[in-house]
């Protein structure tokens, strides 16, 4: 395929033939910056590595005349309330104001306001630059931060929201109905590699089911890879591959909640959102997955999943196709919430599309498993109730 990194182009070809615990897989790499560290973590534990870059290798492009005059705007006109989404478009913000001499003014005009941040990386960016944020959800989904405001009369109240380098213009229609008058500040935007030849060919390899597993460091990388399916015909086939042999591993909740659009299980670091921990999981996931899954559910009851076989506590257990689907999507994430939307979409073709069908697979799969091995989060999803 004409463009994209063979295995014997990521590194040096002594390091592909290592043994180690990652030996035998094969593994795209979609990241465009640190992706020679990321693929020099895989190689070293014996992967084949595939590298597609999805996004430029400077992808933040700021628009210089657009920030200033919304800058400007919202110095004449400060905000009452003010939701930053991410670290790196904090920081560029208040660089950008520092060139422009308007970081003092900028800086002035949003502290009085309700300040809610995404995360860690937002809450710090904020700090750095004399601000402080009044609530932050421990999850890093912004999500969440509309959960947050759902509840509340907004009547009357300007609200400010930093976009994360991709358009949240469905987020301003929300909170407008609630009856918010919002404004979005573009600090920069996303954008895609320039040779999109390779990434086209990692769509073909997921659709095949040549890869093992993909990694993902962003959401807008995940968005690149779909968009790049689609105009090729084969998102369904993606998505399907993803459902069932290919692996999404993502660097954090962020970037796996981007996958929730498309019903794809993911599996991340449950503390750190970094490599390291993203290769680390990927050397006890990918094994396990080949040999069989063995998960201790609550109760000390043990279930084991190998390809269309599964047992619990040595016994077959026998599921038709939807509760098997929601088996599966439980078992990608074992103890976290899947949203009874993600769930849906793996059901089936020919299943009832409504999330009426989701809860009759859950029940026949508790029939099957025990009541307590899967529990309802209210108002979230399902999540496969495992030893911790």
């Amino acid at each position: 395929m004409t463009g994209l990194l063979t295995e014997d182009e990521t590194a040096d070809p002594s390091t592909q033939a290592a043994a180690g615990p990652l030996a035998g897989f094969r593994i795209g790499v979609t990241a465009a910056r640190k992706a020679d560290e990321q693929i020099a973590l895989m190689t070293r534990r014996g992967a084949r590595v595939v590298h597609a870059p999805a996004l430029s290798s400077d992808p933040n492009r700021v628009d210089l005349a657009d920030l200033r005059a919304a800058t400007e705007k919202v110095i004449a006109d400060p905000p009452d309330m003010f939701v930053a989404t991410t670290g790196i478009g904090m920081r560029q913000w208040f660089e950008t104001a520092e060139e422009l001499g308007l970081r003092e003014q900028l800086v002035a005009a949003l502290r009085p306001a309700e300040i809610l941040a995404r995360g860690p990386k937002s809450v710090g960016a904020l700090r750095a630059g004399g601000l402080r944020e009044l609530w932050s959800p421990e999850s890093e989904l912004f999500e969440d931060v509309l959960d947050h405001l759902r509840g509340r009369d907004l009547t009357g109240r300007n609200i400010l929201v930093q976009e994360h380098g991709q358009s949240l213009s469905m987020v301003g229609h929300a909170l407008r109905r609630q009856g918010a008058a919002v404004d979005v500040v573009t600090v920069y935007r996303t954008v895609t590699a320039e040779d999109p030849t390779p990434m086209l060919g990692m769509v073909d390899l997921v659709a095949d089911l040549e890869l093992d597993a993909v990694t993902f460091t962003s959401a807008p990388a995940v968005a690149a890879l779909m968009d790049a399916a689609t105009s090729m015909g084969r998102r369904e086939d993606v998505i399907s591959a993803f459902q069932a042999d290919v692996v999404a591993v993502c660097v954090g909740p962020v970037t796996a909640a981007a996958f929730e659009l498309w019903g794809v299980p993911t599996i991340y670091p449950p503390d750190r959102s970094r490599l390291a921990a993203m290769v680390k999981l990927m050397e006890a996931e990918l094994p396990s997955r080949k040999e069989g899954l063995t998960l201790e559910l609550v109760g000390g009851h043990q279930l084991l999943m190998h390809g269309e076989s599964v047992l619990l506590d040595g016994t077959e257990v026998r599921l038709s196709p939807a509760p098997m689907a929601v088996l599966a999507a439980l078992v990608a994430n074992p103890g976290n919430v899947i949203p009874r939307r993600a769930l849906l979409a793996q059901l089936p073709s020919g299943t009832a599309g409504s999330e009426h069908a989701v809860e009759m697979a859950v029940a026949r799969l508790r029939a099957a498993l025990g009541t307590r091995a899967v529990q309802t989060v209210v108002k979230r999803g399902y999540r496969l109730a495992v030893e911790q």
